[in-house]
C-alpha cells in the first residue's frame, strides 16, 4: 500500500501587497485618526460606515468580463451571480449610500469616513494594495462655498495633527478653466484632449520646455526614447502653457492670467470665477496664501471632477533610497464630483470631498519626529508565588481602576529574571514585586524601570544610590506611588 504523503504546512507570510501592522503602529495610527475625526466633528460632519464590500455594478469603474472583473479591484461572483469586489475608496460606496437613503438624509450631506480600502494593483517600495483612508464629504451643496470649506478643514486636519504652516500648502484648481483652454486651443477630438490632459499632468515632471515639446511632436525622454507629441501646432499649445504658467506673485495675478489663458470661452470664465470665490472666502475665514494657494498646475485627475479641485502637499525636504533630497509630496486631495451620485439617481447631486491618504501622513510625520519613538507598556506585576495568583489580580485590578495600564505576568514565574526580560520587551514603564517576605510585611517592592534602565547607563555608583530605581512602600500606596512614577516619567 502506497504511503500517503502529508499535506505540506501552509508558509508563513503575509499575500504579496499586503503588510502587518503591530501595537505601536495601530496605537499611532488610531490617535492621528482621532485628531482628524475631532476636526471633521467640529466642522459639522457626521460619521459613516459603510460596507467593505460593494456590487461592482455601484462601483461603476470596473465591469466583469468572462473571468473576473477587471484588473484594479478584489473581486468575486455571489451565489446568485452577481459581481461583488472590495470597495476601491470610500467616495464610489457614498454615491451608493447617498442614492440609496436620500429620502432619510438632510440636503446637504455631511458625512466623514475612515478605514481600509483595497486595490489589485501591482505593489511596489512603500505602496500596497491595502491602504487606510480619510474622507470628508458634502453631498447637495452646490456652492463653492463648500469647496472652500473642505480646503479650510484641509489644513486644520494637517495642523491638528502635527504639520505646522510652512510645512505644508494646499493647491486649487477647477476642471472647468481646463475645460475652457481645451476650448482655446481648438481641440476636439476626444482622444486628442485626453492626451493633452495627460501631458499637463506631466508639467511638474517634465517641466515648460518639456510639456511644449510633448504637445507638439515630441521628446527624447531620460532614457533616449522617443515619445510621441499630441501633434498640436504652437498656436494651439500656446494656450494650456498660458494655463500652466499662469501662477502670480499673488491671487490677483494668477486669477488674471487665468483669465488670458481661457480666452473667451465662458466654461473657463465661469471657473475662474469660482476660483475668485473660493480665495475671498478662504481669506474672509483667515486662510491665506501661506496655507492655501490657487495653483493652476493641480490637475488630480481631471477627468473624474467637474469643478474645483484641491491637493495638500508637504513642502519639507526628506531624503530618498539613494540620500537625495527631496519634496514630501502629496498627502491629500479630492474636488467637486457633481456627477457620481447621477449614476443612480439620474439627476444631477453636487458633491465635493477630500481624501487624507493615512499611511503617506504618518510617514510624514514619522520623518518630522512627531510620531514614534518607544512606545511606553504596561505596569507588569511580577509573580513570586503562583499560588498567590489572587493577590496579584488583586494588585492589578486596583491599577486598571485608576486608570493605569498593567498587566500580571502570565507566563512560567519560576525564574524571577525571565518575567523582568519579558517586562522590558514589553517596554513596562514599572514592575511590581511582592514575594512571601513583602506580603508578610504589607509592603510591595516598586522598580522604576525607566530609571533604572538610564542609571544603568551612564550613573555612577553614588548617583545610583541617590536615586535608588526601587523602593519599597506599604501595600496600601501602590497605585499612589506607581502614578507618582508615572507621572516623573511623562
Amino acid at each position: 500500500m502506497a504511503k500517503v504523503k502529508k499535506a505540506p504546512r501552509p508558509k508563513a507570510q503575509t499575500p504579496k501587497g499586503f503588510r502587518d501592522y503591530f501595537g505601536a503602529e495601530v496605537g499611532e495610527r488610531k490617535a492621528m485618526l482621532d485628531r482628524i475625526a475631532a476636526v471633521y466633528h467640529r466642522y459639522g460632519f457626521d460619521a459613516l460606515e459603510s460596507s467593505a464590500v460593494e456590487t461592482v455594478e455601484a462601483l461603476g469603474k470596473f465591469l466583469p468580463d468572462v473571468d473576473r472583473p477587471n484588473e484594479g479591484v478584489f473581486a468575486w461572483q455571489d451565489e446568485d451571480e452577481t459581481w461583488m469586489a472590495l470597495r476601491y475608496d470610500l467616495t464610489a460606496p457614498l454615491a451608493r449610500v447617498y442614492a440609496q437613503h436620500r429620502n432619510d438624509l438632510p440636503l446637504p450631506y455631511r458625512r466623514y469616513a475612515m478605514g481600509p480600502v483595497w486595490r489589485n494593483e501591482k505593489p511596489g517600495p512603500g505602496r500596497y494594495r491595502q491602504f487606510y483612508q480619510c474622507d470628508a464629504d458634502t453631498v447637495g451643496a452646490a456652492s463653492v462655498a463648500a469647496d472652500a470649506e473642505i480646503c479650510a478643514l484641509l489644513a486644520d486636519c494637517l495642523e491638528e495633527v502635527g504639520i505646522p504652516r510652512g510645512d505644508y500648502v494646499i493647491r486649487v484648481n477647477n476642471r472647468k478653466v481646463l475645460n475652457g483652454v481645451l476650448e482655446a486651443t481648438g481641440v476636439a477630438d476626444e482622444g486628442q484632449a485626453a492626451a493633452v490632459l495627460r501631458t499637463i499632468d506631466k508639467f511638474d515632471k517634465v517641466g515648460e520646455a518639456g510639456v511644449r515639446e510633448l504637445l507638439g511632436k515630441g521628446r527624447l525622454d531620460a532614457s533616449g526614447a522617443y515619445i510621441d507629441g499630441v501633434g498640436l501646432s504652437e498656436a494651439q499649445a500656446a494656450p494650456v502653457l498660458a494655463f500652466l504658467t499662469s501662477r502670480g506673485a499673488d491671487t490677483t495675478e494668477t486669477l488674471a492670467n487665468l483669465r488670458d489663458a481661457v480666452g473667451d470661452s465662458a466654461a473657463g470664465a465661469e471657473g475662474v470665477d469660482e476660483l475668485a470665490q473660493i480665495a475671498d472666502l478662504l481669506t474672509a475665514q483667515g486662510y491665506g496664501p501661506d496655507r492655501i494657494v490657487i495653483d493652476p498646475s493641480v490637475v488630480r485627475g481631471l477627468g473624474y471632477y467637474t469643478g474645483p479641485v484641491f491637493e495638500a502637499e508637504l513642502t519639507f525636504e526628506i531624503l530618498d533610497e539613494k540620500g537625495r533630497p527631496r519634496q514630501f509630496g502629496s498627502v491629500a486631495g479630492g474636488g467637486r464630483y457633481d456627477d457620481l451620485v447621477k449614476r443612480f439617481t439620474g439627476q444631477v447631486v453636487p458633491a465635493t470631498g477630500v481624501s487624507i491618504g493615512v499611511d503617506r501622513l504618518l510617514a510624514a510625520l514619522r520623518e518630522k519626529g512627531r510620531v514614534g519613538g518607544t512606545p511606553q507598556g504596561p505596569v507588569v506585576v511580577t509573580v513570586m508565588d503562583r499560588d498567590r495568583m489572587a493577590d496579584y489580580q488583586s494588585m492589578v485590578a486596583e491599577l486598571r481602576a485608576a486608570g493605569i495600564r498593567a498587566e500580571v505576568y502570565l507566563g512560567n514565574p519560576k525564574n524571577f529574571g525571565n518575567q523582568l526580560k519579558y517586562a522590558d520587551k514589553r517596554h513596562a514603564p514599572v514592575a511590581v514585586i511582592e514575594g512571601a517576605e513583602e506580603k508578610a510585611q504589607g509592603v510591595v517592592q516598586i522598580k522604576d524601570l525607566v530609571l533604572g534602565a538610564r542609571i544603568a547607563e551612564s550613573a555612577s555608583l553614588e548617583e545610583w544610590k541617590e536615586r535608588p530605581s526601587q523602593v519599597e512602600v506599604p501595600r496600601d500606596q501602590l497605585v499612589a506611588r506607581v502614578q507618582e512614577i508615572l507621572d516623573g516619567q511623562a
